[in-house]
């Protein structure tokens, strides 16, 4: 974080202080900003952050042992730190980042990128860290920080050196993306798909429209809008974006796309395809090959957006591609190889909604060759509301069309695709359902054999991710 002050802080947040025995208002404090006190680090500013389980003004000294300088507090908490004392705590946090990334930026050439869509935030945003960290210092969001106090706390590690903030921007409801995204204002905004993730808690997909078409409202006039030139929801936001005074690059997998991937295949090892990417400002085109290590052909598009963003912030097609290349894992539980070439686990367990369980069936399919057995461990989809019944009917529907040998449900939220399967004729021991992860995992230890490619794919709130990483341990 930038350097502040004690009388600093308390202007920005309009907060009474309260200064420690033997310190002064104008102390410089440049230590991070955190929510959790074992986190914090010496110099560091504590935010006491009541919760739904217990309240952060109860770890404040325990923050203070670990070297806090400053309290954040929504009330005096007898101890030995400074405390600045606001209404809300939250509020607070997401002021200080406005003005954190407000100084940086008029101080200096700070360029912020925003990230929303239903699926494929977290790969997009660890693919675009990955492209410009060689540009300059880039701050990005650690795993999934993307909602009221993630994405502050990623704000609040920009520094003056900072050049590149990436953000990523999740929601449950309407405004919520509005509000995290004006408090940046970002040059960039990507949007992903409008997908059914989370659609039970926005009320629809058409409510899932106006919640992602947010983060366009919040791009700064002259900024560029990067959207997904094959899903007509997200197309249908250039609208909003010419209204805003933002310019509009297409990525996608069709020809009218700005950036374009064409000839690709899917493998065990990757995605390999050829991209071609028209110039920002000119009608000129560069093509390059890219190979993916990222497993799934869905990834193609994650990385077609990020070298959509970077391009526009004027790099290279080509170092695009030579840092794409080098990474291997999107993230822990998204796509993670596990286990070995004998048999092989891919833990995909850490978010599922209708797009992203198709997709991960998809290259399981598409991975496993003529001498190879599918095997899908699949657990609930979380947050559909209404549509939970009909989307977990589809899942059990594509995974008997996709030929998967053995389905595997796992707890009674999914059991509605173990009872598709059977209805879809996948009986005899192809589908199986289990009510726990401990009775999946003494079955499968005794079913799985040489040549297995299982899938492992859930919502997070399932907790196969765990059981994922269990078996990719035991075939290790």
């Amino acid at each position: 974080m930038i350097s502040l002050t004690p009388a600093q802080l308390a202007h920005v947040l309009d907060a009474e202080l309260h200064l420690a025995a033997g310190a002064t208002a104008d102390d410089v404090v440049s230590g991070g900003v955190d929510t959790d006190s074992r986190l914090i680090e010496p110099g560091g500013i504590f935010v006491a952050k009541p919760g739904e389980v217990t309240d952060g003004h109860l770890f404040v000294d325990e923050a203070v042992a670990n070297g806090a300088a400053v309290a954040i507090v929504e009330r005096v908490v007898a101890g030995t730190v400074t405390q600045v004392v606001v209404a809300d705590a939250i509020a607070a946090l997401a002021d200080l980042a406005r003005h954190v990334v407000a100084t940086v930026r008029d101080a200096g050439d700070l360029r912020v990128v925003g990230i929303t869509g239903s699926n494929g935030k977290t790969t997009t945003k660890n693919m675009l860290a990955r492209i410009l960290e060689d540009e300059g210092e880039t701050v990005a969001p650690r795993a999934s920080f993307n909602n009221e106090v993630g994405a502050p706390l990623t704000m609040l590690r920009v520094a003056e050196s900072t050049r590149f903030l990436i953000n990523e921007f999740g929601a449950s409801g309407a405004g919520e993306i509005a509000h995290l995204a004006g408090l940046v204002e970002p040059d960039i905004g990507v949007v992903l798909m409008v997908g059914m993730a989370h659609a039970g808690g926005f009320g629809g997909i058409e409510a899932t429209f106006e919640a992602k078409s947010e983060l366009v409202r919040a791009i700064r006039p002259g900024g560029v809008a990067v959207l997904n030139a094959d899903d007509p929801r997200v197309a249908a936001m250039a609208p909003i974006a010419a209204e805003r005074g933002v310019s509009v690059r297409w990525f996608g997998r069709g020809a009218t796309a700005d950036v374009r991937a064409e000839h690709v295949e899917v493998t065990a090892d990757g995605t390999r395809c050829t991209v071609s990417v028209t110039d920002p400002g000119s009608a000129d085109g560069l093509t390059a090959s890219l190979h993916l290590r990222v497993l799934g052909e869905h990834h193609v598009m994650n990385a077609l957006a990020a070298i959509a963003a970077a391009t526009a912030l004027g790099v290279s097609l080509e170092d695009c591609v030579a840092r794409l290349q080098t990474v291997e894992l999107a993230e822990r539980w998204r796509m993670q190889p596990l286990g070995s070439d004998r048999v092989r686990i891919i833990n995909d367990a850490y978010n599922a909604s209708p797009d992203s369980m198709a997709a991960a069936l998809r290259t399981l399919a598409q991975i496993t060759g003529p001498e190879q057995r599918t095997v899908a461990v699949l657990g609930a989809m979380s947050e559909l509301g209404e549509y939970a019944d009909e989307e977990h009917d589809r899942v059990g529907l594509l995974a008997v069309r996709l030929g998967i040998q053995r389905i595997v449900v796992v707890g009674p939220a999914a059991r509605r695709m173990y009872l598709e399967a059977i209805a879809q004729g996948s009986w005899d021991a192809e589908a199986i359902f289990f009510a726990t992860a401990d009775e999946t995992y003494d079955y499968l230890m005794g079913e799985l054999r040489d040549g297995d490619r299982v899938l492992v794919k859930s919502s997070n709130s399932a907790g196969l991710r765990f059981l994922g990483d269990r078996l990719g341990e035991s075939f290790s």
